[in-house]
């Protein structure tokens, strides 16, 4: 009886093990299951850290140009420096600056008031690398298929996860189905039948270095390397710093991109297609140390420079020196880091101009700075694009109206304001008529020569009409006469820009024959341009007049983005 009772006591307590066990696991499997963003957010840095190993140090190898300079050579230097998601109140000398103008960017104001400052700039897309593919080669990158940006592998469905957690109603869309034929940043690139401003300018004997972003492929046949760079540093992970770092001050959000930026980021660069090396400076001022090496390389050639900075891109990173100057502007921490940011950038300006002045080449040095989009949203800063509505991502000017400005005292009187439209696709022709090189002849260029005009050897406007497409998202520029169209919820928006600059007023419903118009001359253009080399995978919704870290609330206006 003992025995037995012993027995069914064994039994019952192996099921109440098994019970017990099976409980915990459905406990561990909930825990993990409502933590899984923050876990895969903690695991992926480790991961990258063991398939994509970072040398603790390495260095740039800059070539070096004669001693002796050829004074028959009357060419400019050319120095293009392109900011990454630069707002267009982030400049004191447009709209105020940031911190309700208390902010102000003085070196990056010196070169509006030596040159032209161009108030009506525009993107040529909303997003990074669109943009870079037409400031290279002088085309709408729907041209040539370059339609959606690359992500990081992975991205879309961490993206998902976040956005449909904390977004109760607008809802990211992933269109698993052809989530396998998707673009990661890590192998797809510009077309190689492109020719980029470094190639042709290399091909006229310039010697070009490339410093920073690309975001055109790293694979053989898209890097810098093969798209007419002489050397390049390029950006390997997006850390302006390691996150511990003892000098850095960081400001994190709740959003789906910026914990993507966060999970996918190291603090490491490569020069030449060799291996990925942990810069040894804040990010911003690294790229400036060694921008300045390919000047002082150079004195005695004619040079290209492009300088594409990381700033002020998320994640946000910024020195504490930086963030003690400024944070007297705000008690805000994510603006006080913005800002300390925006400092990092405008001493830079500031370094390249001071060594332009030191060695006597300033006088034929043109110099162009612009951004390749607006401010975003996911930093949830309000007046970044201020006066004007929408963020990074959207065609409403807040995504794509940008600083944009120009100097070369040899060539561009000082102090003038050029209120016609300016696009990307005109550096392309800009600087290479600039360097007296040949204008490829077997494409569309579709960028105009800004010079002429600016000089007032030209009249008239640049461009009557202007494009942007984005899969579903659409829009024209007409003769002041904007539209804004999507498929996807079939809503259009018409502003006229000549009287309501800051898109106020919705004209879709009183005026229907200028939004036939305009859809007429969407269609007509979309005929010249080709699929995209791979497919949309997500849409995510952005709402129009509020940050990513405001709810939406029923009548709020919102685009998807698709990507």
């Amino acid at each position: 009886m003992i025995v037995q009772e012993s027995h069914l006591l064994l039994l019952n307590g192996s099921k109440v093990k098994k019970i017990v066990v099976s409980f915990l696991a459905i406990i561990i499997t909930i825990l993990v299951w409502q933590n899984r963003v923050e876990i895969v957010v903690w695991t992926i840095p480790k991961v990258l850290n063991v398939i994509r190993p970072v040398l603790s140090e390495g260095s740039s190898s800059w070539q070096k140009g004669t001693n002796i300079k050829d004074s028959s050579d009357q060419r400019p230097n050319i120095i293009l420096i392109l900011a990454d998601d630069l707002g267009f109140n982030d400049i004191s000398f447009y709209n105020g600056g940031a911190g309700s103008g208390s902010l102000k960017t003085p070196n990056i104001d010196q070169i509006a008031k030596d040159g032209v400052i161009f108030e009506n700039g525009y993107a040529a897309n909303a997003m990074c690398a669109q943009s870079r593919a037409s400031i290279m080669t002088g085309r709408y990158s729907t041209r040539f298929g370059f339609e959606f940006t690359p992500l990081f592998p992975g991205a879309t469905k961490l993206i998902e996860w976040i956005d449909n957690i904390n977004d109760p109603v607008l809802k990211t869309e992933i269109e698993q189905s052809m989530y396998a034929d998707a673009a990661d940043v890590f192998s797809a690139g510009m077309p190689t039948e492109e020719i980029t401003i470094a190639e042709v300018l290399n091909e006229a004997g310039y010697y070009t270095a490339h410093v920073g972003k690309w975001h055109l492929g790293r694979v053989d046949g898209s890097h810098p390397i093969d798209q007419g760079f002489d050397d390049s540093l390029l950006m390997e992970g997006g850390l302006y710093l390691p996150e511990n770092d003892e000098n850095v001050v960081n400001a994190k959000f709740d959003n789906a991109i910026d914990n993507m930026v966060w999970a996918r980021s190291q603090y490491s660069v490569s020069f030449n297609k060799g291996p990925a090396f942990a810069p040894d400076s804040y990010l911003t001022d690294y790229y400036t140390d060694e921008a300045i090496k390919v000047i002082e390389n150079n004195l005695n050639r004619p040079f290209f420079l492009y300088l594409a900075h990381w700033a002020v891109h998320n994640p946000l990173q910024a020195l504490k020196h930086d963030v003690d100057s400024v944070k007297h502007h705000s008690k805000q921490h994510n603006l006080q880091v913005y800002s300390g940011m925006i400092e990092a950038l405008d001493r830079s300006i500031g370094r390249i101009i001071d060594v332009l002045d030191k060695n006597n080449l300033s006088e034929n040095t043109l110099i162009i700075l612009t951004s390749d989009n607006g401010g975003a949203s996911y930093i949830e800063l309000e007046d970044i694009n201020k006066p004007y509505r929408g963020w990074k991502l959207t065609h409403f000017e807040g995504g794509m109206h940008i600083p944009f400005m120009a100097k070369w005292p040899k060539e561009i009187d000082s102090g003038q304001r050029f209120a016609n439209a300016v696009h990307h696709n005109d550096i392309f022709k800009t600087i290479v008529n600039a360097a007296s090189a040949e204008i490829p002849n077997d494409r569309t260029i579709d960028g105009v020569d800004f010079l002429p005009y600016v000089k007032g050897l030209k009249q008239g406007i640049l461009h009557e009409t202007l494009f942007w497409r984005q899969g579903h998202q659409q829009t024209v520029l007409h003769k002041g006469w904007k539209l804004i169209r999507t498929s996807k919820t079939h809503h259009r928006w018409l502003f006229n820009l000549n009287i309501d600059p800051t898109e106020k007023n919705n004209l879709i419903k009183s005026n229907p024959e200028k939004a036939s118009e305009l859809n007429k001359l969407i269609d007509e253009h979309n005929l010249e341009q080709i699929d995209s080399m791979w497919p949309s995978v997500i849409n995510g919704p952005i709402l129009i007049d509020k940050h990513s870290g405001e709810e939406y609330e029923e009548g709020d206006e919102y685009i998807y983005w698709p990507n």
